[in-house]
């Protein structure tokens, strides 16, 4: 197996993740990088699926869409920069049709969970976590 220059450092409690980011994102990217480290709640989504978000309320990034999509894979991580509704980072854990109570959104992938041994069970754990224990810690730092 090959090794993967790991970029950020995720803790949901103790549960531990480690993601690279995404070169089809570099402006997205580079507005991300300065806001960490991020410490911050993870809650679980209510309209978008299998998935959790931090919710950032008015505080926005600087770039547009990038690399976006509505449907992203467990582990790919976006951000709704917020124009139609709040800015979020969407943290997907299975099935994820990433929406709002206005209807489809689509965020900007900008990172991807590197796949360790145990890493999809330790993001359903998340979900579970977040779904029936209510919201949880989440750290995002550089490596």
């Amino acid at each position: 197996m090959l090794a993967v220059m790991v970029d950020l450092q995720i803790r949901v409690g103790d549960l531990a993740f480690e993601a690279i980011w995404s070169a089809d994102a570099p402006e997205t990217v580079a507005a991300l990088r300065a806001w960490l480290p991020l410490d911050s709640r993870l809650i679980h989504c209510r309209w978008s699926g299998e998935s959790t978000w931090i919710p950032f309320g008015d505080r926005r990034p600087q770039v547009g869409y990038e690399n976006a999509t509505s449907h992203p894979a467990p582990g790919q991580l976006l951000i709704y920069t917020g124009d139609i509704s709040e800015c979020e980072i969407l943290f997907p854990y299975g099935a994820c049709d990433f929406s709002s109570k206005v209807g489809q959104l689509a965020g900007n992938h900008f990172a991807t969970l590197v796949p360790d041994e145990g890493w999809q069970d330790r993001l359903r754990e998340v979900g579970r976590r977040c779904l029936w224990e209510g919201a949880q810690p989440i750290e995002v730092r550089e490596s």
